[in-house]
């Protein structure tokens, strides 16, 4: 049984990027969906695929260049369960001078830091990914 979702999502993509795996397959939730598009649109994902047998799962396809290196080098969970962080459109600050990105759970949806900031507003902060 899984308690953090989202911890143990960005875990297996950084352990898979590590292991120089192609692919990883996470248990469905409606919200690692949304999280893993976000993540697709940012690059770090290829591909997002739903699979229903024998149970849902979010089969993820990392990004690597021509050696096998995975775009993703690494992750920082920042709210956790049992102490949610929240940000301001201030406080959303890009990660790793720029070259990372900051996650944040809005009323909006999922937002990157960097759209976050366009239109103006705060929401939990879930992780950092470089």
């Amino acid at each position: 049984m899984i308690t953090d979702r989202v911890g143990d999502f960005i875990v297996r993509l950084q352990n898979a990027a590590m292991a120089k795996k192609p692919t990883v397959s996470v248990p469905y939730s409606a919200h690692l969906e949304e999280i893993a598009k976000k993540l697709q649109t940012l690059g770090y994902i290829a591909s997002v695929e739903t699979k229903s047998k024998p149970k849902k799962t979010l089969e993820v396809t990392l990004v690597a260049d021509a050696r096998g290196n995975a775009r993703l080098q690494g992750v920082k969970r920042v709210s956790k369960p049992g102490r949610r962080l929240y940000v301001s459109t201030r406080e959303a600050h890009g990660v790793k001078n720029g070259s990372g990105a900051r996650i944040l759970s809005t009323p909006r949806g999922i937002l990157s830091d960097s759209e976050a900031r366009k239109v103006r507003m705060g929401g939990e902060n879930l992780f950092e990914i470089w």
